[in-house]
């Protein structure tokens, strides 16, 4: 193993005097918000340039949307407070008009899935102070018209228009019934898989909104009990494509604001539509397409004058292409795109006809994020890998891939938020040791101007708390050097023999070694490794943001090639003279209970210990998206679904293992545990379970959280903590 030497300004400044006077961190703390950091929420920049606007809350429960000066960074005013609004006590998120005329403002938002909300919305007049409730009755995703005349919205899946004006109401579209039509928002699948929700835009002078249409006919329906607090359950029933099931069939419409007339658009039998994007032009409309295997990607542009549609680009792949959010039209729409095709992911721009013009970054690390393209100065601001793959730094270059500039790249966590006209970004910094701290610096040199917010009560705060740092290394398993980190008691002794918890996610593409602040998982990590454990996170292979080949490794075998790397990892580091080799847990939650799951019965000579929490078991019950992305259809490869599935194998099990789910989880049905639950028992295997009623993927409300994690430290100290030799 490698020690990686992180080279930060921020240092964590621990208390001098003696480990027994720090506290504990304990979960009631964490799930309390005893930790929480200071964020800039809801940051928007002003067209000008010059100004941006932030969501602050009260202690009353008020809210307002306060402008301040870059450059100065003093308040420039209110633009709205919930105080001087009759009609609503406080907002929870806003929404400019694109001529800034106008302000959306969502009220008594309640959530339907991962993404999406129900809610009241009002919009209020700038120039007027006036407010203008939507809707009496809660609507979705409602969007302003670009000069803020008119609303569209989705009720009931059907779309509708407001006019500001003169108040009226139009329905355009007739035929949406819950689990069958949808018009302008996505299907639970598109929504989880895809992460979008509104599935409708405005073009740019308002004239036009294009719109996708989900027949879900055909797909199965599925079902969960909802317990609730009634003398009879009620039941929630939902369509949800499992792998190699139907999906819906998709369609895109233009509906004409002027003619109320609405036209169909042929896509050559396109299997997913999962983005749509207006160009500057009004009268283009862009659309990407994925066949069902997502490994051939089409970028139409279509003319909304006549409705047709032809290929700007197209992009293939043995295994998968990823959906980003980073296409962008320049002002003649040529445009700016991010493809994986070199091995890595990388920014390129194409002419207005799709044809490529360059590849503007280039080398063995990666793009990951783009933040936009100054015309003016002909600059590109990205974020990347640059810096190493568990670190972000921040970057300029010309549309020509030359003059490269790091703005912002120091070890650790670095992203940007760059004003509308690119002269000014606020950037937030924070490391593995820092909490978040807000610059503001000049987008053409990176020179720091002005700290915003540096979260420095919280510094203070954690002083008094046993913390240990996280100590970030590199560990060579089965011929891949992979990410890894470790944090020990702070008062640890080489001498002594500690249990050794290992967590991990694992899921493709995802990174959870990584050098920014901690979450409340680690704050969690923190409290265990105070009572005598150490805990650590090894990225296996088909994690992310090492390139395409170490990503896409695991196709057609997911979970096989994860969990050799969680076993041979956990045999490595077994080997450490400080780690007792009979004491060795392993845990996580969605893809990483699957993990976990595996790990103990695939590795039952190695882990004692596991917990499981809201995990896959068989691949055959997640959905089409996601699953057939990284394994195509069980029909196609049978083995790919079943060779690892837990339900297969029950009887390997040997060690401890706690099961946990939530009743209501909409992703990863509570079907999965059952089953699993099942396939134990006939296996005669004794195991701790637990199902939290109603609760979704997240397991969380109320004292739901503080209950499970608590749970957990509990199963730990019995069976890792305090087992013997």
């Amino acid at each position: 193993m490698r020690k990686i030497i992180l080279s930060v300004s921020f240092v964590f400044v621990f208390m001098a005097f003696s480990y027994a006077q720090k506290k504990q961190v304990t979960v009631e703390a964490v799930y309390g918000g005893e930790f929480s950091i200071e964020r800039l929420d809801a940051l928007r920049s002003m067209k000008n340039g010059k100004q941006y606007t932030i969501l602050n809350r009260g202690a009353d429960g008020s809210t307002t949307i306060d402008k301040f000066d870059y450059a100065t960074q003093e308040k420039a005013g209110t633009i709205v407070s919930s105080v001087d609004l009759q009609e609503i006590e406080s907002f929870s998120s806003y929404q400019f008009s694109d001529d800034e005329s106008q302000i959306l403002l969502a009220t008594e938002l309640e959530p339907i899935f991962r993404h999406s909300t129900l809610g009241i919305f009002y919009v209020y007049d700038l120039k007027t102070k006036k407010l203008t409730k939507v809707s009496d009755t809660k609507i979705q995703e409602p969007k302003l018209a670009p000069d803020g005349s008119k609303v569209a919205y989705v009720a009931k899946n059907n779309l509708y228009l407001f006019d500001l004006t003169s108040g009226d109401t139009k329905q355009f579209t007739t035929d949406g019934e819950k689990n069958k039509i949808i018009n302008g928002v996505t299907d639970w699948v598109y929504e989880e898989e895809f992460a979008f929700v509104r599935a409708f835009d405005w073009n740019t002078n308002g004239t036009k909104i294009a719109f996708l249409r989900f027949d879900e006919t055909d797909v199965p329906e599925f079902s969960m009990d909802i317990f609730g607090t009634d003398l009879y359950p009620a039941q929630e029933t939902f369509k949800y494509p499992k792998a190699g099931e139907a999906n819906a069939k998709v369609s895109l419409h233009l509906y004409d604001v002027k003619a109320g007339s609405t036209a169909s658009v042929d896509l050559n039998d396109a299997y997913y539509i999962p983005r749509i994007k207006w160009m500057n032009n009004p009268n283009y409309l862009s659309v990407q397409t994925l066949n069902r295997h997502q490994n051939d990607l089409k970028l139409y542009a279509v003319d909304a004058k006549g409705n047709t549609a032809k290929v700007l680009l197209e992009e293939k792949d043995k295994a998968y292409i990823d959906i980003t959010d980073n296409l962008t039209f320049l002002a003649d729409d040529s445009f700016i795109w991010t493809s994986e095709k070199d091995g890595y992911n990388h920014i390129y721009l194409h002419d207005q006809d799709g044809n490529l013009v360059n590849q503007i970054t280039k080398g063995s690390w990666e793009v990951t994020q783009y933040y936009g393209y100054d015309q003016n100065e002909d600059k590109v601001y990205y974020q990347s890998t640059e810096n190493g793959s568990i670190n972000r730094g921040v970057y300029s270059i010309e549309s020509n891939g030359k003059k490269k500039k790091a703005l912002v790249a120091e070890a650790g966590f670095n992203a940007a938020d760059f004003s509308a006209d690119f002269t000014y970004f606020i950037h937030t910094y924070s490391n593995a040791s820092r909490p978040p701290v807000y610059m503001l610096h000049k987008a053409l040199t990176g020179k720091k101007v002005k700290e915003i917010k540096n979260n420095n009560s919280l510094v203070e705060k954690l002083k008094g708390y046993e913390i240990s740092e996280k100590e970030f290394s590199t560990i060579t398993i089965n011929g891949n050097e992979l990410n890894m980190y470790m944090v020990k008691p702070i008062d640890f002794d080489s001498a002594k023999k500690y249990p050794l918890l290992m967590y991990q996610y694992s899921g493709p593409g995802s990174q959870s070694v990584v050098n920014r602040w901690i979450d409340a998982r680690d704050l969690w990590h923190q409290q265990l490794v105070s009572q005598g454990y150490v805990v650590a996170c090894v990225d296996g292979r088909g994690t992310g943001f090492k390139g395409a080949d170490f990503k896409k490794s695991t196709y057609l075998n997911l979970v096989k090639y994860e969990t050799e790397d969680q076993i041979a990892a956990a045999k490595e580091l077994s080997k450490l003279p400080f780690i007792d080799e009979n004491r060795t847990g392993i845990w996580g939650w969605s893809f990483g209970g699957h993990m976990s799951t595996n790990s103990i019965l695939k590795g039952n000579d190695v882990f004692e210990t596991a917990i499981a929490v809201a995990p896959v078991t068989t691949w055959r019950f997640y959905d089409t998206i996601y699953t057939e992305r990284f394994l195509r259809t069980p029909e196609e490869n049978p083995g790919g679904y079943d060779e690892n599935s837990p339900l297969n194998y029950p009887e390997m099990l040997k060690g401890n293992y706690l099961l946990v789910h939530g009743s209501g989880d909409d992703n990863v049905h509570v079907q999965n545990s059952m089953r699993m639950v099942e396939a134990l028992v006939q296996a005669n295997k004794q195991f701790d379970w637990a199902i939290y009623p109603d609760k979704n993927h997240g397991i969380y409300g109320g004292n739901t959280r503080v209950h499970l994690f608590n749970k957990m430290t509990d199963f730990l100290e019995e069976n890792l903590l305090d087992l013997k030799n």
